[in-house]
């Protein structure tokens, strides 16, 4: 049975979909579950494209241990030093160099000769290696390269002391055929292919990046690139989780394994979901909350007879619970941090009491708690760990058929001043925001406006994300509370917190990169 390496890139390609933007205490929170899961390396970001990414990856690298963490770099000598400052302090300092190798990338991005591209990657990989003892190389859109081209480009890129080396279809446009075909002849014309471990690494603009990821296994790659719940650039990146079962579960036909910790993957799966602001879709593969449900008859039947007629993958094993009640009014808070430190709680003693607190006012509203309750309540902890600009005291709301929808907020600046304001709007929602953009200094454009239960019930929790356009920079938010007006009010909150933090650290010129 072959050993697979997961190369999780959640936190930096996954952090690249439209409207993500993750604070520091998120990201730890996310490397903390990635390494319970047992990733084997993790890409914590691109340490030279920002202030804010620098810091993210230099305090993950220092803070996990059972797994690699490595930062993207391009192939330029300022990138890599900056890598360097970065992860040196990790537990193995790993380095991911990249350079185009398709002849669209080399002449229109680039502006460089195959020679050029061939003498800059050599010179930056010798450079690397010189500092980390692990160096991995990528040639961006090598599913569009010249398959002669591309041996010649890995071999140098070995000889100059890479020790992995990834085939990226960064714009996904191969089938599994051909990154089949790519990946053979690599082990055929590279002399030196032997050496290092093929990665592959696939976008699923076409929707095959699960079938390349793993026909690219099945013609040799030793590790495989994705992300949790397939997020990322445009479409997406191949999906952790359902890569992770597939080799699993057809151990038969594939002869190779990940070693991760299945029963992680759910747990995994929910936490990017609301730190992302990204709801999983119901018919998702392996996490959807339709993964394991039967609606027709003739299913039902079989289930009840045998349950491995309809379902070739039980919910125990991806960690899903039949058990929704965890904790009542009655726990206490021995039981209830016993529980959070099973969810994967990691914060400090004043987390834990805003969380116990909020569980505690919840309890007296709400009949039953469950896990995903308490992993609410957990993401708007750490959503308000960061440092507050805007923060939302009271808000009231006077609605009729017969009244025009009127909000008054209480709110405290960032000055420390408490400030009162009042407006009108043609529904509750929006009288809020536009009573919201009359205290906030500068416009704020809502973009997108999404709200969801926590849970099925009418005492369910409200979760609302928003993404808006403050100060020239898009960022999203989310707010948490019993009440759906309440929850809006701090989404938007949220969202522009977000943007002052961002702006504080240098994120608004984070320059990304697609791989």
């Amino acid at each position: 049975m072959r050993k697979i390496n997961v190369f999780d890139t959640t936190l930096r390609d996954g952090e690249q979909s439209a409207g993500v933007n993750l604070n520091l205490e998120e990201k730890l929170e996310i490397a903390r579950q990635l390494e319970r899961l047992g990733v084997d390396i993790m890409e914590a970001g691109f340490p030279a494209s920002s202030k804010g990414d620098f810091q993210s990856v230099q305090q993950i690298a220092k803070t996990i241990k059972n797994s690699s963490v490595t930062g993207l770099a391009r192939a330029v000598q300022s990138d890599i030093d900056t890598a360097w400052e970065a992860l040196k302090d990790s537990a193995e300092p790993r380095i991911h160099v990249f350079i185009a190798s398709s002849p669209i990338h080399m002449q229109y991005k680039l502006n460089m000769t195959p020679d050029q591209v061939v003498e800059r990657a050599v010179q930056s990989i010798k450079l690397a290696a010189s500092k980390f003892p692990q160096v991995q190389f990528s040639a961006e859109d090598a599913s569009r390269a010249e398959l002669p081209f591309l041996a010649r480009l890995v071999e140098e890129a070995i000889q100059a002391g890479a020790t992995v080396i990834n085939l990226p279809d960064t714009v996904g446009f191969t089938t599994p055929h051909e990154i089949g075909n790519m990946f053979a002849y690599m082990k055929q014309n590279v002399p030196s292919i032997e050496k290092v471990i093929l990665s592959t690494h696939n976008h699923d603009d076409l929707g095959m990046a699960v079938a390349n990821s793993l026909a690219a296994i099945q013609n040799g790659a030793g590790q495989v690139e994705c992300t949790v719940n397939g997020i990322g650039e445009r479409a997406g990146n191949a999906a952790l989780e359902e890569i992770s079962v597939a080799l699993n579960i057809r151990k038969d036909y594939y002869k190779a394994d990940t070693g991760l910790t299945l029963k992680e993957i759910k747990r995994t799966s929910s936490l990017v979901s609301k730190l992302a602001n990204m709801p999983v879709p119901g018919n998702k593969a392996v996490v959807g909350a339709n993964a394991f449900a039967h609606e027709s008859g003739i299913h039902q039947d079989g289930m009840l007879k045998n349950k491995e007629t309809y379902e070739i993958i039980t919910p125990e094993l991806v960690g899903v619970s039949e058990s929704s009640m965890v904790l009542g009014k009655h726990s206490g808070r021995h039981a209830f941090k016993d529980k959070l430190t099973e969810l994967g709680f990691a914060g400090d003693n004043t987390q834990f009491q805003q969380i116990f607190d909020a569980f505690k006012d919840l309890c007296d509203k709400k009949k039953e708690v469950t896990e995903d309750d308490l992993y609410a309540l957990m993401t708007e902890t750490m959503t308000d760990a960061i440092q507050e600009s805007y923060e939302l005291q009271t808000v009231q709301v006077n609605y009729g058929t017969n009244n025009i929808p009127t909000a008054a907020i209480t709110m405290k600046l960032p000055t420390g001043e408490i400030t009162q304001e009042a407006a009108t709007g043609s529904g509750s929602v929006e009288a809020i925001y536009n009573t919201l953009e009359r205290i906030i200094d500068g416009p704020v454009s809502l973009r997108d406006y999404r709200i969801q239960s926590v849970n099925g019930g009418g005492d369910a929790l409200a979760e609302v994300y928003v993404q808006v356009k403050y100060d020239g920079i898009e960022s999203s938010g989310r707010g948490t509370a019993h009440d759906v007006l309440e929850a809006s009010a701090k989404a938007y909150i949220n969202a522009v917190n977000r943007t002052l933090i961002r702006k504080a650290y240098g994120q608004e010129q984070n320059n990304k990169v697609n791989i």
